[in-house]
Order: structure tokens, then C-alpha cells, then sequence
């Protein structure tokens, strides 16, 4: 497994029939792979997230969207980018990766998180927990899931989770990658250094060398390489071959969301805008180098949350960006 360069779907508010909603899904992930990308994910949520829309804006199921995905492709990998732990009992959940898997032919990865939106969890009846619960939790998880995903069948007792020499077939590998997503210094990367292939880094862009040092403490603290552990970056970009209607594109999606740069000061603006790259191709390479890559950062998850499902444009990002991360 490597990703460099991964495209993540944010939305499916495409203003068209929900019966041409997926159609422009596969239209993207087919554009992905055709570019150069290593993968695509969509989030695993069931209400469209703060920052990106509304609760009730469109949200598909990760998983089941994931397979429609993987009839349509050929190469690229395939996750969620990060699947909630909370949502799923870890048994089902390393049977429907491993089922996903299967339906690729190999190309599935288990991107995996702790769990964080508390409307869903609120409305949709799923026990949330206090911050550490969630933890707790997960590390459990990862304790059933990985032997699972490795062939082995495992029998755990624990606080959270019960499981009794667990079954999971069929399998094509015993090496089914596991993504971890997060930010926390000390518990996530912990476990990253214990169980996982790829660290996708949950962080403004300016954070990244003080998380990196972090995860390389966790990492020699856990006897492991740090250089064992891929690690990717995922980046809000605006992109057009004209720098002015990217920008002007960038203005008006954070002033449909309550965001006026206008009204901020020099500080505000590069706080709110952190994790994105704006511009033209060369502007956004350049920012893409010098503030995630030149930090140590291996790769690359993007989304194009503007724009990305227009045609050719999630092509563009991958022929500027494909050569930064893939050399």
C-alpha cells in the first residue's frame, strides 16, 4: 500500500436529481484514477459536516457508495476517509472492508478514526461518550479488527467490545492496510505506531513539523521505524487554471458558510485558511510544497469542494500535484 496523492468527495450537493447524484461520483473517482491518484475516499458521515454545508445537504453511506465505486474503477483504492469507530460494531466493520476488498479485487484500505460529530451520534442513536470513552473505545476496536483483517480469528473481552474467535471469510490478503485519522499527539498517534500502515494528520497546515515530532516519539516509544508509517495531509483546494476566479471561488464558499475574509484580521485569515490552496496550478503547487511537503508530510489527500465535481477539474489538481508527491 501507498498513497501519495489521495481525492477525497466532501459533498454530494451537485444542484442536479438525486438519480444523477452518483453518476458525478463516479464520474470523479474515474477522473481520479485516470489522473494519477492513488485513491479515492468519501467521509463516513451520515449529515453533511459544519464548514462544508448543512445537516440535511446529501450525505451517502461510505461503505455502500465505496463498493458502487469499486464496479466502476479499476485501479485506485478505495476508503473513508475516516470511517467513525462509534458507528459500527469493529466485527461488521473489518467484514465490510474485507467484503469492500473483495468486491475490488484488493484494493480496499481501512481509514479509521475515533469518532467526533456529535449531532449524528445525537440524532441517529449512537452512543457518543465523553473524548476518552471514544479512545477507549477504538483501541479496542483495533484490537478485534486488525487480527481480523490478518487472517486470524480473534477472541477479546473487553469493556466496550466482546468478540469470540471471530470469523472473517472470504479474504483475499492478509495485509488489508489500515489508515488512521486524527490529530492527538498522545493517544492516536500511539496507536498509529501499534496498528497502522498510513497516518492521515488532522491539523492546520502551520502544526504539522510539532505533529510529525510527535508521531516520531510515538513511534520510537513503540519500537517502530517511523519511516514504516506513510503519513498524508488532507487539503481544501481551489483550483483553476484563472488564479482570480479560483480566488473569487474560495471567497464566495466561505461566505456561504458564515465566513467574510474581508472582516478578519491578517491573523483570522491565516487561521481559517490553514488547510487550504488557492489559485492557479503553479499557485497551488507552490503552496502545497512549502507549507505541508517541505514539513516531512509523505502525501496528500485533496478535496475539491467547490468545484471538484465539474469535469476536469479534479484532472487539473492531479497533473499539478502528481508530480510534487510521486517524484
Amino acid at each position: 500500500m501507498s498513497i501519495r496523492l489521495g481525492y477525497q468527495i466532501p459533498n454530494f450537493s451537485y444542484s442536479a436529481p438525486v438519480r444523477d447524484l452518483f453518476p458525478t461520483v463516479i464520474a470523479q473517482a474515474r477522473e481520479a484514477e485516470a489522473a494519477g491518484f492513488d485513491a479515492v475516499s468519501v467521509m463516513d458521515h451520515f449529515y453533511q459536516l459544519p464548514g462544508l454545508g448543512r445537516p440535511d445537504e446529501p450525505m451517502l453511506e461510505a461503505y455502500t457508495a465505496l463498493a458502487g465505486i469499486a464496479t466502476a474503477t479499476e485501479s485506485i483504492q478505495l476508503s473513508a476517509l475516516v470511517t467513525g469507530n462509534t458507528y459500527r460494531n469493529p466485527a461488521l466493520l473489518a467484514k465490510a472492508v474485507s467484503t469492500l476488498d473483495v468486491v475490488s479485487d484488493g484494493r480496499a484500505v481501512l481509514g479509521i478514526g475515533a469518532g467526533w460529530f456529535e449531532l449524528e451520534h445525537e440524532q441517529m442513536g449512537f452512543e457518543f461518550g465523553s473524548f476518552t470513552d471514544r479512545f477507549a473505545r477504538l483501541a479496542e476496536a483495533l484490537q478485534i479488527i486488525a487480527p481480523m483483517l490478518h487472517g486470524e480469528r480473534p477472541t477479546f473481552d473487553g469493556k466496550w467490545y466482546h468478540v469470540e474467535d471471530v470469523i472473517n471469510e472470504p479474504r483475499i490478503r492478509d495485509d488489508l492496510p489500515i489508515l488512521l485519522g486524527g490529530s492527538g499527539e498522545k493517544k492516536t498517534f500511539a496507536l498509529a505506531a501499534r496498528y497502522a500502515d498510513h497516518m492521515n494528520v488532522v491539523s492546520n497546515a502551520a502544526e504539522l513539523p510539532r505533529k510529525l515530532e510527535a508521531l516520531a516519539q510515538r513511534c520510537e516509544e513503540a519500537g517502530r521505524d517511523r519511516s514504516t508509517l506513510e503519513t498524508s495531509f488532507l487539503a481544501f483546494v481551489f483550483i483553476d487554471e484563472d488564479g482570480d476566479k479560483a480566488r473569487e471561488m474560495h471567497h464566495e464558499f466561505l461566505l456561504a458558510r458564515g465566513i467574510d475574509l474581508s472582516l478578519l484580521s491578517a491573523a483570522e485569515r491565516t487561521l481559517s485558511t490553514d488547510r487550504h490552496f488557492v489559485g492557479t496550478p503553479d499557485d497551488v503547487a507552490d503552496q502545497v510544497k512549502t507549507r505541508v511537503l517541505d514539513a516531512g508530510i509523505d502525501g496528500l489527500f485533496i478535496n475539491l469542494a467547490a468545484n471538484g465535481h465539474q469535469p476536469g477539474i479534479v484532472e487539473l489538481a492531479g497533473h499539478t500535484l502528481g508530480p510534487l508527491v510521486h517524484g
